[in-house]
């Protein structure tokens, strides 16, 4: 089993409109890819190669959107779905393979969203079960990605225990979407930078970045936009006490706009290489360090 985590450096999710951006090393050192593109047929298989084929030497690691780690009663397909993910990530050689927190389906319908799971301790028993599961049949080290949520359960648990008690239990890391965090943080009135602090973040791994859209005072991620100065501010804070293995910028629409994507991407990458301000390189205390609002 493969547990090293390498540092790939700055990111983009892989679309063809944008191939040229994807494959300049001044901009990209690595890719992330939809898992699920990958999965299953033949054809699909071809359309792996035919990938490592057009991009030589670019790591690539893919990134699930139908998981659904937080379903119960579904252990036939879920070991099905193993089996496929894991043929996709041994295809790519990738470092490490990632998904959401979160439910897509149930055991009768499926719902074609990520929706929050119930911040309980059952609940976050289940996932790391699973999450374990993910790792011994796949054999490289799994991120979990937080979600961009409009609604909660009446949780026992905030968000952030319910992420450190997942961690802790299954030994995986994170996926920290820093847009998601922002927008979260908006809408549903806490700090973002507290959230940080209070989850295990030495286990991040990687970053997500992304702009998205304000409708009627309600942040939308739609991966359509520049990356907002928030979100830029919590990933300076961030890489003072962490250096994150993996930055990504996900751009899905609009991407006729290249020079706004390359703009995100040396971004990105001046924060990543800029030297640490010494007078900030201590981690943040998990109960007094000091917080910005998202």
């Amino acid at each position: 089993m493969n547990t090293a985590v390498p540092e790939l450096g700055t990111g983009i999710g892989y679309r063809e409109p944008i191939h040229e951006i994807a494959t300049d090393p001044s901009l990209v050192e690595w890719v992330e890819v939809i898992s699920e593109h990958y999965m299953g047929t033949t054809g699909k298989r071809e359309s792996l190669d035919s990938l490592t084929a057009r991009i030589p030497g670019i790591p690539i690691v893919p990134h699930g959107i139908e998981m659904s780690i937080g379903s119960v009663g579904d252990d036939a397909r879920w070991d099905a779905y193993l089996e496929e993910l894991a043929a996709v990530v041994e295809g790519f050689d990738a470092p490490w393979f990632s998904d959401h927190l979160c439910f897509t389906r149930t055991s009768t319908a499926e719902l074609g969203t990520l929706l929050p799971l119930p911040r309980t301790r059952e609940s976050a028993r289940h996932v790391a079960r699973r999450a374990r599961r993910a790792v011994e049949r796949v054999g490289r080290p799994f991120l979990l990605e937080n979600i961009a949520y409009h609604f909660s359960w009446g949780d026992e648990l905030t968000e952030a225990q319910f992420v450190t008690e997942i961690v802790e239990a299954s030994g995986c890391h994170l996926l920290l979407d820093l847009t998601n965090l922002s927008y979260n943080a908006r809408n549903h009135g806490f700090d973002a930078l507290d959230f940080i602090r209070e989850i295990p973040y030495e286990r991040v791994v990687q970053v997500h970045l992304a702009g998205g859209v304000e409708e009627e005072g309600t942040y939308f991620d739609t991966h359509s936009m520049p990356v907002p100065e928030p979100v830029w501010e919590l990933l300076d804070d961030l890489l003072e006490f962490h250096r994150v293995p993996a930055v990504m910028l996900e751009r899905d629409q609009r991407l006729d706009r290249t020079e706004e994507i390359a703009a995100d991407l040396r971004r990105a990458t001046d924060l990543r290489r800029r030297p640490a301000d010494p007078r900030r390189t201590t981690a943040p205390s998990r109960t007094t360090a000091p917080s910005r609002k998202g």
